[in-house]
C-alpha cells in the first residue's frame, strides 16, 4: 500500500512539474522575443550610423588643404531652456565654422563672414535656447546639425560646411 501511495505522490508532483515548466517556457519565450526585437532596432540604428543617412545633410569630407576656419570674435553666453530644477542656466563658450575655400559660393561670402556675423550669433543662440543644460551636454552632434542647417539656409549655400564649439555649461 505505501508503494501506491507513494507512486501516486510521484506522479503528482510529475504533473505539477510539468504544468510548471509550461507556464516558465511560454512567460521566458515572449520575454526572448522583445529581446531579439530590441536586438534587431539596436542593430538597425548602428547600422544606419556607421553607414550614415542616406539623405544626410553633411557635405562631403572636404581636404584639409581646402578649410578655412572663421571664429566667432567674442565668446558667447547662451541662456539655454530651464531644465527639470527650475534654475536658469546657460552655456559659455566659443564657435568657429569649417569653410569650403574651393566651394564657389566661398568667394562671395568669406568676405562678408564679419558683416553676417549677428546674423550666425541669432542662429546659434535660437537653436541653443531649444535646449536644456542636460540635453546640450548630451546632443551636442544635434545641435551642430541644427546650427549647421541654419547657417547654410542663410547663405543659401553649404560652403560652410561644419561646426566646432566648446561650451561651459553652468
Amino acid at each position: 500500500m505505501k508503494k501506491n501511495l507513494l507512486s501516486i505522490i510521484i506522479l503528482a508532483l510529475l504533473v505539477v512539474n510539468i504544468v510548471l515548466s509550461a507556464i516558465m517556457m511560454i512567460s521566458v519565450s515572449s520575454a526572448t522575443k522583445k529581446t531579439a526585437s530590441l536586438v534587431a532596432d539596436i542593430a538597425t540604428v548602428i547600422g544606419l550610423e556607421i553607414e550614415g543617412l542616406p539623405d544626410s545633410n553633411m557635405a562631403a569630407t572636404v581636404p584639409m588643404a581646402d578649410t578655412e576656419v572663421y571664429n566667432i570674435s567674442s565668446e558667447l553666453t547662451i541662456p539655454l531652456k530651464t531644465g527639470e530644477d527650475g534654475k536658469s542656466h546657460y552655456a559659455v563658450g566659443n564657435v568657429s565654422l569649417s569653410m569650403n575655400s574651393a566651394h564657389e559660393d566661398y568667394e562671395t561670402y568669406s568676405a562678408t563672414m564679419e558683416a553676417k556675423e549677428g546674423l550666425i550669433k541669432d542662429i546659434i543662440f535660437s537653436v541653443m535656447a531649444n535646449y536644456t543644460m542636460e540635453e546640450a551636454k548630451t546632443n551636442s552632434a544635434a545641435i551642430k546639425s541644427e546650427i549647421l542647417q541654419g547657417i547654410q539656409t542663410l547663405f543659401d549655400s553649404d560652403f560652410v560646411y561644419g561646426i566646432s564649439f566648446s561650451f561651459l555649461y553652468s
